[in-house]
This record gives structure tokens, C-alpha cells and sequence, in this order.
């Protein structure tokens, strides 16, 4: 089979592969470059385990063919610290005790990190809208959303209950 020349940029590093046609960007992410924080789960789509940022947007990459992202910039989970230092998402996710065994944990982040970007200060239902599409199997979610609460400036505590 033929394979075609990839450059791209991958957590502000120009970095260039060469792959078949058929190779996801998840695969090339992880077998390639060696950037295995990646998570692959269903490898349709619906988890979310697989998210990175391409362009600033969230994609799924075991749906994304890696010759799609060809001149592209690539945020994968390892970009997000800098120098083995927890950026504040990260940070304020670790506070809250987001996640449990860690597999879903990237795509949550990345998912996140567009959130913040787009909208630094959501509130509870913005942030259960934009996580809908990650799948946790190990919480219930609510560590998760008091993590992003803490991130995007409050206290990180539950929200009052509703009446």
C-alpha cells in the first residue's frame, strides 16, 4: 500500500511521519510519535477517551484519518503541562479528585481545555453540555464538574442544591 507524507504540528513541535491512508491519527499520534497519553476506548467515536485538539477544536482522533491533519496544530494531553508542571486545569482537576483510574482522563481534559477556551468562566450545565460526549466509568461525573468549577475560578466546592 501507498503511503503519503504527514507535517503537522504536535504540541508546538513540527513533527512529520509518513503513513498509509487508512492510519488514524490516534495510531500515528501513538505508534509514531510516541505520544501514548492518547487513550483509544470504543475506536468509534463515542467514548471520548481519543480527544485532541486540532485547531483549537476537539476531534476525536480514532475517527480522524492522520493524512486529515496534514498542516494542522495538534493538542494532545502531554502539551498541557509545561516542563513536568501541572497547568491549572490540571491542577485543579487533581484538587478535586476528577477522575479515578485515569483512562478517560486525557479526552475529559482536552475536552475541557476547549471548553475554558471558548467560555473561561462556565457555568455547571455548560460544563455537563460540554462533557456529554466523554464517557467515565469509573464516577459519577460530579468531582469532574467541581474540578472544572475550580479551574475556571470558583471554589470547586458543590454547587448549592437547587429548590
Amino acid at each position: 500500500m501507498s503511503t503519503f507524507d504527514v507535517e503537522l504540528t504536535v504540541n508546538g513541535t513540527p513533527r512529520q511521519g509518513s503513513v498509509e491512508p487508512r492510519r488514524t491519527l490516534a495510531d500515528f499520534l501513538r505508534e509514531d510519535l510516541g505520544l501514548t497519553g492518547t487513550h483509544l476506548g470504543c475506536e468509534h467515536g463515542v467514548c471520548g477517551a481519543c480527544t485532541v485538539l486540532v485547531n483549537g477544536e476537539p476531534a476525536r482522533s480514532c475517527l480522524m484519518l492522520a493524512v486529515q491533519a496534514r498542516g494542522a496544530d495538534i493538542l494532545t494531553v502531554e502539551g498541557l503541562a509545561n516542563n513536568g508542571v501541572m497547568n491549572p486545569l490540571q491542577q485543579a482537576m487533581w484538587e478535586s479528585h476528577g477522575f479515578q483510574c485515569g483512562f478517560c482522563t486525557p479526552g475529559f481534559l482536552m475536552q475541557i481545555t476547549a471548553l475554558l477556551v471558548e467560555n473561561p468562566n462556565p457555568g455547571e450545565e455548560e460544563i455537563r453540555e460540554a462533557l456529554s460526549g466523554n464517557l467515565c466509568r469509573c464516577t459519577g461525573y460530579e468531582s469532574i464538574v467541581n474540578g472544572v468549577l475550580r479551574a475556571a475560578g470558583h471554589d470547586g466546592s458543590p454547587p448549592e442544591p437547587r429548590h
